[in-house]
């Protein structure tokens, strides 16, 4: 072979090479892609001794696999192992129910020394353990958990009692038993009066997580000398680890895996003493403090991404895929949680066609955005806020680097503002709706978690807060704009580079926004979000592709910073006080 055809040979295994390992990239990234839409096929778990069966409501009553002072039994359905079972049916939950109410009546009486102890009853949360007992005057029930080491600190809260401060019935989920460890729990029961009625102690060894998810995160404490706010830290969507919600402690330490059939919380609502949160990436579940799910919604023809929230009278507002639809994550929808009804409520891709159709086209596959080649992903709204007031949407688009009011949305949708940089809607259809900048700062960029932040001095002004990913990336559009240096362009980014919390202030009387407030947090180019913390002005915000999240004081000051395990990120984190569901 001569010296030339050697080669040529070698420059051609070479390019087989690369194009080999770009389509092994873009195939693990469309796998990775795809595990939101997976549903959990596997249910079963480890369980003790089987007890009975009841044959009506076709339950095995086993032994929890797990040791303690206490009696634990689980409840596991006949059809667990069957392909299409779950536990987010409500046929399957009512019969989960009724066991309960029968082992209510079972005994002369269930007392705090002896209580009714059910492992997970609902299937819903792997290390919440059900507890039922009467009192014969009212108190209330507070623990504290205690486990033989120093790394984990004694965890106390006031159980939600029968929906009740003080009780003789008490029914309720305790939550904080640290998954493979042995929890010593102490049982307070209060009188009205604040005298201490009884005290009881039991030990229980608890399995491991289901996930295999860490128990115990990393920390950092940072200058501030501001208390952390009360409640749990709610990770939501952790990449590697989707089908399951997880709830930490001040401390770091895992107080509850939320069991899901697939994809990850994006919010929990509260609604009175329950919640609604995504269960699947095409269902809504309601569910109470025991776990129990009381209602699904299914999204039939869409799909659920990013965001959900509070809309009118009984409902919520959904970012969705419209699943018959050439474009992606630009359709809201609105779900009736009394009747189940689905009812669309604005198609962006018709709302702005203008823009939609003459500017913008699918991605391709040597965009930043490679692993959704194909997608016609022009918007990619990320947040979504209902106001009632002019019957208004708030929404987020990463695509755009923009914020977008419409108003009328259960009538006659029409756009009201839009805002971020001028320059990018400069010449296209909609130039006039731009807000008009006041101040000097670098507007946002890749933006996520717009929320509304409160009314100003007068009608027409509000501000909004953010997390402004501080990342330029377009791939659906033949635009290039002037940045800043501040401004990244770069996926995972530099030791230098930051993303920022922003506030701003709208005047849709002069048409105008301005940064009110701004501080500056750990880069992440995508995902990420910035909440308010407790009643202090305290902020949770977490830097998804950094892999943490931290909580600041209402300077925008570092009180502490987690460092998590996920795989490239996790999607959001909120400071849940659960109060009414899981505590008083």
């Amino acid at each position: 072979m001569t010296r030339r055809k050697k080669v040529c040979l070698i420059l051609v295994l070479a390019a087989l090479l690369i194009v080999a390992a770009l389509v092994i990239v873009f195939a693990v990234a469309r796998a990775f892609v795809a595990q939101e839409h997976e549903v959990r096929s596997v249910w079963q778990v480890d369980v003790g001794e089987l007890l009975g069966k009841d044959q009506t409501l076709e339950l095995e009553i086993c032994q929890a696999a797990l040791e303690s002072d206490l009696s634990v039994i689980q409840l596991v359905p006949y059809e667990v192992d069957q392909e299409g079972f779950t536990y987010y049916d409500t046929g399957v939950q009512d019969r989960l129910a009724q066991a309960l109410d029968t082992a209510k009546q079972m005994s002369d009486g269930w007392t705090a020394e002896a209580p009714l102890a059910v492992l997970n009853p609902f299937g819903t949360g792997s290390n919440g353990l059900y507890l039922y007992f009467e009192t014969t005057l009212p108190t209330q029930v507070s623990y504290t958990i205690h486990v033989d080491d120093e790394s984990i600190p004694d965890y106390t809260a006031a159980a939600a009692s029968s929906g009740q401060t003080y009780s003789k019935e008490h029914e309720f989920q305790l939550i904080g038993l640290v998954p493979g460890e042995t929890n010593q729990v102490t049982l307070t029961l209060t009188g009205s009066w604040g005298n201490v009625r009884q005290k009881v102690t039991f030990s229980i060894t608890m399995p491991e997580t289901h996930s295999g998810y860490p128990t115990r995160l990393d920390y950092t404490d940072g200058e501030s000398t501001a208390a952390l706010s009360d409640g749990l830290f709610a990770m939501m969507r952790t990449n590697g680890y989707l089908g399951y919600g997880f709830f930490f402690d001040n401390s770091g330490v895992m107080c509850y895996e939320m069991v899901l059939e697939g994809f990850g919380l994006d919010r929990v609502l509260s609604y009175g003493d329950e919640i609604v949160t995504c269960v699947s990436s095409t269902r809504l579940a309601r569910m109470n403090g025991l776990g129990q799910v009381l209602q699904v919604c299914n999204l039939d023809g869409y799909e659920l991404h990013h965001d959900i929230t509070y809309g009118s009278d009984n409902t919520v507002v959904a970012l969705v895929n419209k699943l018959d639809s050439d474009t992606t994550e630009d359709v809201v929808i609105e779900v009736d949680l009394e009747s189940g009804e689905v009812t669309e409520l604005v198609d962006f891709s018709e709302l702005m066609a203008a823009y939609c159709e003459e500017e913008t086209y699918p991605i391709s596959i040597t965009s930043d955005f490679f692993w959704e080649a194909g997608n016609w992903d022009w918007l990619h709204l990320n947040t979504v806020q209902y106001l009632e007031e002019a019957d208004s949407l708030i929404v987020s688009s990463r695509e755009t680097s923009t914020i977008i009011k419409v108003e009328g949305v259960h009538s006659d949708p029409q756009l009201t503002w839009l805002l971020g940089n001028p320059d990018f809607w400069a010449d296209t259809a909609y130039a006039e709706l731009s807000l008009t900048p006041v101040g000097d700062f670098v507007f946002q960029y890749g933006q996520h978690s717009v929320e509304y932040a409160g009314a100003g001095d007068q009608e027409g002004v509000y501000y909004l807060s953010l997390y402004n990913n501080n990342y330029w990336s377009l791939n659906t559009r033949d635009y290039d704009p002037e940045l800043e240096d501040s401004v990244c362009r770069d996926l995972y980014g530099g030791s230098e580079d930051r993303s920022w919390v922003y506030v701003y202030e709208v005047d849709e009387n002069q048409g105008t926004f301005t940064l009110a407030e701004s501080f500056s947090v750990p880069y992440s180019s995508i995902v990420s979000n910035a909440a308010p913390a407790g009643t202090a002005g305290n902020w949770v915000v977490n830097s998804g592709v950094a892999n943490v999240f931290g909580e600041y004081d209402d300077d925008g000051v570092l009180i502490r910073q987690f460092d998590y395990d996920c795989t490239m990120q996790g999607y959001r984190t909120f400071k849940l006080d659960m109060k009414g569901f899981w505590f008083q």
